[in-house]
């Protein structure tokens, strides 16, 4: 088996391949990004007989399809996404193979959903998997486990940090900035509602180091899909935010003040748009400032029924970003090219991966879940 990762000598291109390489299914991994750099890579990948680099731009359209046709799965991993999930799905459309990302924008998945592309991939006998990474991805799939061993599903609540310290500039900041501009997604008592981004605020108390962490409403996918899925859900909203606090509230600051503004102002005469220019100021944290723990996490909750009884589960996972990321997106690849997914069309992960063989070979592959249940009568409540 051939896997093409697009964005692959980005840091999560490159937490995808390097999980890829430790499957025996997959013969070759071909790393394609616009920088193909092998000064970039980590020292895995440079010495694999597997990985080969080359040059890949995700808008060049005849270029995406001629080395998609050479692979059996493509892992698209170079966001934002709100700008390339539309180019690289339509080409692995017209490749006729079968496409995974790690999409975490809610706009790129309802785009996905809602274009020509699901109906082409179905003519196409290939699935359109998005949001295959940590958050969504992993969570969507802790979900989903939950809510089968349930009668009946009320409640999905998602929330996730992730620390400065543990991500890279470039797209990852870009999604950070742009998740909490505007009107998200969130559905709340049985229909999809636009909250503002950035509201909402709670405190949510995650794994060490990480503790107690303010978060707020954000753009993610999982309000958009899950509704599809599981079945009489009357709630799933995401909240999250860049840690430590010091960021989080700056960026809400920004977005007050209006320096997340994508309308152009005038500055001494020359057009600025204030969201490239904040973006390109958080490039530029000085030295010394406090980039808290080299960690990130999630909680997933879900609460239900089952027999006649109230019940909730409570799953956290804390972590490295790109790790967390990297391996659930080559699980799916894997899962694809052994033949345990067989869907077509634009997916969501808990719309056609297993949820207990996921897990089950997440935890196998290193991962940890730590799980608490509550159960309590209704009579009691």
């Amino acid at each position: 088996m051939k896997a093409l990762v697009v964005g692959g000598a980005g840091g999560m291109g490159q937490a995808v391949a390097r999980n890829l390489i430790k499957q025996d299914e997959f013969q070759r991994v071909i790393l394609g990004d616009i920088q193909p750099d092998p000064h970039r890579l980590h020292e895995k990948l440079r010495e694999s007989e597997k990985v080969v680099l080359t040059k890949l731009d995700v808008m060049d359209h005849q270029g995406l399809v001629q080395a998609m046709k050479e692979v059996d799965v493509v892992v698209h991993c170079a966001g934002p996404f709100y700008r390339t999930a539309i180019p690289v799905a339509r080409a692995a459309v017209e490749a006729r193979v079968n496409y995974i990302d790690i999409c975490d924008d809610y706009e790129a998945a309802a785009l996905l959903y809602e274009s020509e592309i699901d109906s082409a991939a179905r003519k196409a006998g290939i699935a359109v998997l998005t949001g295959m990474g940590s958050d969504p991805g992993t969570n969507n799939l802790i979900a989903k486990y939950y809510a089968d061993r349930l009668d009946r599903v009320e409640e999905i609540e998602l929330y996730w940090v992730v620390s400065i310290a543990d991500i890279e500039h470039g797209a990852a900041w870009d999604h950070s900035l742009h998740m909490v501009t505007g009107m998200v997604p969130q559905f709340i008592d049985g229909r999809l509602e636009q909250v503002e981004g950035g509201t909402g605020d709670e405190v949510v108390t995650f794994l060490e180091p990480l503790g107690d962490c303010l978060v707020s409403y954000v753009g993610h996918p999982q309000p958009f899909t899950m509704p599809r899925y599981i079945e009489g859900v009357k709630k799933v909203i995401v909240k999250g935010a860049l840690v430590p606090t010091w960021v989080h509230k700056l960026i809400k600051e920004q977005k007050e003040t209006g320096f997340l503004s994508k309308e152009p102002v005038e500055v001494k005469g020359k057009q600025v748009i204030p969201y490239d220019l904040t973006l390109e100021l958080w490039r530029r944290i000085p030295e010394g400032r406090d980039r808290g723990p080299t960690a990130s996490g999630m909680k997933v909750v879900v609460k239900g029924e089952r027999g006649g009884k109230s019940v909730s589960y409570t799953a956290d996972i804390v972590g490295r970003t790109a790790a967390g990321t990297g391996l659930p997106a080559a699980i799916a690849a894997w899962m694809f090219c052994t033949g345990e997914v067989r869907a077509t069309g634009v997916l969501a992960p808990e719309g056609c991966i297993d949820a207990e063989k996921f897990l089950r070979e997440f935890v196998r592959r290193g991962a940890r879940i730590h799980e608490t249940e509550v159960t309590r009568s209704l009579l009691s409540l």
